[in-house]
């Protein structure tokens, strides 16, 4: 779950006021910049800048909502896999009922334990600091799916022709595909190239934003507070849904109801 990219190593607390601070200072130098052209006396005139701010706003309008969109789509896909593999765990432990015994008292006693530590992962993996912890989890939970396949092949062994047998097999399989997906959604992060063309979009288009606001000499600065803290917001919102550490996490009741249900 970890990456390369600086700016996933940098608290969310962080990433905020690193972009008011972005923000700020673009807006900032283009001021400075338009009021030193406008005591040329052959500045342009502001309302010929109309154009390009509404071009380069509204392509950081674009990058903001594609950006967005790829965060929010990946919250919802890890919502849909914790839901699709609670349905796997609970499918595969009902089937496993209609086993031969040993198999059968086995099974359901090693898919306890198996939700018991999908269980504490869910509640572990939100936390920076408990990373470690975390991977020692999915190692554990490896070596449980190693434990019941072994069962599934003594199974398929003894008796190739049932049909009960094969459709515990399956579910036992969407169990082990459904725990490799999760596992590999939390590592997908938005990709750096994305973060660094938006935050270039944005420092043209605060730079401009404030180019223009000097060269008319009506730059404020509360309306340059207010714009950083809006923009930095949604950039903190995007952020936040792209790390499986954030503070927007996808509610994992539903695993937890499921290790009440088979206790």
């Amino acid at each position: 779950m970890s990456s390369d990219f600086w700016l996933e190593k940098v608290p969310l607390w962080g990433v905020f006021g690193l972009t008011v601070v972005i923000v700020l200072l673009s807006i900032w130098t283009g001021a400075f910049l338009g009021k030193r052209k406008r005591r040329q006396p052959d500045h342009e005139d502001e309302s010929s800048l109309s154009s390009i701010i509404g071009a380069t706003l509204g392509l950081l309008a674009f990058m903001l909502a594609f950006t967005f969109g790829i965060a929010a789509e990946r919250y919802q896909t890890r919502k849909q896999l914790l839901l699709n593999e609670v349905n796997a765990i609970g499918t595969t432990y009902l089937r496993a009922e209609l086993l031969r015994e040993p198999h059968c008292s086995q099974i359901r006693n090693l898919l306890r334990e198996y939700v018991d530590i999908r269980a504490n992962m869910a509640r572990e993996a939100p936390h920076q600091q408990q990373l470690e912890k975390f991977k020692e989890s999915v190692s554990r939970s490896a070596a449980l799916q190693n434990q019941l396949w072994s069962h599934a092949v003594a199974i398929a062994t003894a008796d190739r022709s049932s049909e009960i047998d094969a459709l515990f097999i399956r579910s036992l399989n969407e169990v082990i595909d459904f725990h490799n997906s999760r596992v590999t959604v939390m590592q997908y992060h938005i990709p750096t190239l994305i973060w660094y063309v938006l935050f270039f979009i944005t420092i043209l288009s605060m730079a401009t934003v404030g180019y223009q606001a000097g060269l008319s000499g009506q730059s404020s600065v509360k309306m340059s507070i207010v714009l950083a803290l809006s923009f930095s917001a949604v950039i903190f919102l995007i952020a936040d849904l792209d790390r499986v550490t954030g503070t927007l996490r996808v509610n994992q009741q539903p695993m937890f109801d499921l290790q009440k249900q088979i206790e």
